[in-house]
């Protein structure tokens, strides 16, 4: 097999996969040799991620993760397409800011309900098909730096991601018999649409420039910048591949030395 093909023959689910991180994972992943489910609530953007892949691509969308019956007949319809799943990346995820007595219950719940509790469902739905391949197997879910010390007004994303963290170290321990691995990666800020949007929306409210604005989310990074979504993506490569078989119950922080503990 050729060496950069490591995951030929295996079928990965990813969450979220329309754009940033999440279509970052997949590209990674299908040059890998995997066949890959782009799974996201918007299609345009699935497809057009489909189209760059190529074949080893196949679209699930209104795939909302809030969502057991959605969840449920997209997970059918990736198995009808490439058989059992077998590697889950849970990347679904929103962070809307908010000083936290301004953060209304009704905003609370649904970012829990993304960040958290779709994380819960869709590993819940896959989890047969993850312990039909055994050993091998892999969960990756996306985290944050936020999942391991806490950021002003992002107070529900941060619980979230705390919880996805507990949740990934509890599975990992609870599934280590049946050879799957369950391993979170936490990145920093990352240079995706979303904090494109927010350096955007400070400029607008507050006058700075784009460096002074950007200088809101690379300030706390030693090295002083955001990270790629390729970075996390080839985080997400290695913990899905073979040599990665002893990993287990991690949450590796890909934040230029943010955090530097786990």
């Amino acid at each position: 097999m050729d060496g950069n093909r490591k995951l030929e023959g295996r079928h990965a689910l990813v969450t979220g996969a329309g754009s940033g991180i999440g279509a970052a994972i997949a590209v990674a992943l299908a040059a890998a040799g995997a066949r890959v489910t782009l799974a996201g609530r918007r299609a345009t953007p699935l497809e057009a991620l489909a189209a760059q892949i190529g074949p080893s691509a196949q679209v699930a969308a209104g795939f909302d993760v809030t969502d057991a019956t959605a969840i449920n007949d997209g997970i059918a319809d990736a198995r009808a397409a490439f058989g059992p799943i077998d590697i889950l990346v849970n990347n679904a995820g929103e962070a809307p800011t908010a000083p936290f007595e301004k953060t209304s219950l009704e905003v609370w719940n649904h970012v829990l309900a993304v960040d958290l509790t779709g994380v819960f469902l869709v590993t819940q739905a896959a989890l047969a098909d993850l312990k039909a391949r055994g050993p091998g197997g892999r969960i990756i879910n996306v985290a944050s730096t936020a999942g391991l010390t806490g950021y002003a007004y992002v107070s529900a994303y941060t619980a979230a991601k705390h919880g996805v963290i507990g949740l990934t170290r509890s599975l990992a321990l609870e599934l280590v018999k049946t050879g799957i691995t369950v391993n979170a990666v936490c990145p920093g800020f990352t240079d995706t649409p979303m904090i494109a949007q927010a350096i955007k929306t400070i400029m607008t409210k507050t006058g700075r420039s784009h460096e002074e604005a950007a200088s809101a989310f690379t300030k706390n990074n030693p090295q002083g910048r955001l990270i790629t979504p390729e970075e996390v993506a080839d985080a997400v490569l290695w913990l899905a591949s073979p040599g990665a078989g002893s990993i287990n119950g991690q949450a590796i922080a890909i934040a230029g030395g943010e955090v530097l503990a786990g």
